[in-house]
């Protein structure tokens, strides 16, 4: 089972410093990646979810956070051979041709140790300040990838769709590998999750429940199956918002708790079809990687 780990990319307390020691030591202690995440804003009187009616709260660290594909340049040299990804990308808000050849420039930098972990966002602010309608997001997300995935085949490339529209072009850099950058999709829904497998990208979701989990990589594999893709082939990057901890927790959430617990609980990941789990930042993150030293000796 791959491990990976959230840099600690948010807060005003955070430092290139802080970033760079965290990626430095994740390497050095054989995890397999470490991870990103994009948010444009805060606003001050909280966020309204696309669909929603009444402003929520959202976390103080959410007021500073570093840009995902900049700060992940700037660690693939300062590391060799730990994958590097952002969970997730919110696609909507970027040009596809623009967020195309930034994905293959990181993926060229840092040697082919891209995989990107790509969403349809959920913050309407965000999507004002982008200047992008929220409407058929499901449609507008795979046109996107369509589109990605075009620029990063041979030249001249081309793209002539409902929302996005390419003259035919040379267009370069290319990513290392001859199929693009790998793509996992934070996908929760089932509309969502079934759109993942039918496009033959990767898995991202957020580690709720066992049952909830178990449920989503049967959609996908099936819907994967059903378009021609080899479901196996597909890799399934499980998110957990939580940590892992020094001692036994009671009332825990799937793969948090202590090494021990979590050790039991990667063995049912790993049947249920997950081949990557990875943590997001901890508060305390000498400690979060202290832990996960002696997990992944342990696994």
């Amino acid at each position: 089972m791959k491990l990976g780990v959230g840099l600690p990319t948010a807060g005003v307390g955070t430092s290139v410093a802080a970033i760079v020691r965290a990626a430095e030591e994740a390497e050095r202690i054989g995890l397999d990646s470490v991870w990103t995440f994009e948010r444009l804003m805060s606003p001050v009187d909280g966020a309204i979810g696309i669909g929603g009616t009444d402003p929520t709260p959202i976390p103080d660290g959410y007021k500073s956070v570093y840009e995902p594909l900049e700060t992940l340049a700037y660690v693939a040299a300062r590391t060799s051979t730990i994958t590097l990804g952002p969970s997730v990308l919110d696609l909507l808000l970027h040009s596809p041709i623009v967020l195309a050849r930034r994905l293959a420039t990181l993926d060229q930098l840092s040697g082919g140790r891209l995989l990107a972990g790509v969403g349809v966002g959920w913050m309407i602010a965000e999507f004002e300040a982008a200047g992008v309608p929220t409407e058929r997001r499901g449609a507008r997300l795979e046109e996107h990838i369509t589109a990605m995935r075009a620029v990063w085949g041979p030249d001249p490339v081309a793209h002539d769709g409902e929302f996005y529209k390419i003259a035919s072009s040379w267009v370069g850099p290319k990513p290392v590998g001859p199929d693009g950058v790998a793509l996992v999709a934070g996908s929760m829904a089932p509309a969502a999750i079934e759109r993942a497998g039918r496009l033959g990208v990767g898995l991202n979701p957020i580690m709720t429940t066992w049952e909830m989990f178990e449920g989503s990589v049967a959609t996908f594999r099936d819907a994967a199956a059903k378009a021609g893709h080899d479901p196996e082939s597909l890799p399934v990057v499980i998110r957990v918002n939580g940590a892992i901890t020094p001692s036994p927790v009671d009332d825990r959430e799937p793969l948090t708790g202590s090494v021990e617990q979590v050790l039991e609980d990667l063995a049912r990941a790993d049947r249920s079809g997950a081949d990557h789990v990875l943590w997001g930042p901890a508060e305390d993150v000498d400690e979060q990687l202290g832990l996960m030293a002696e997990l992944r000796r342990s696994s």
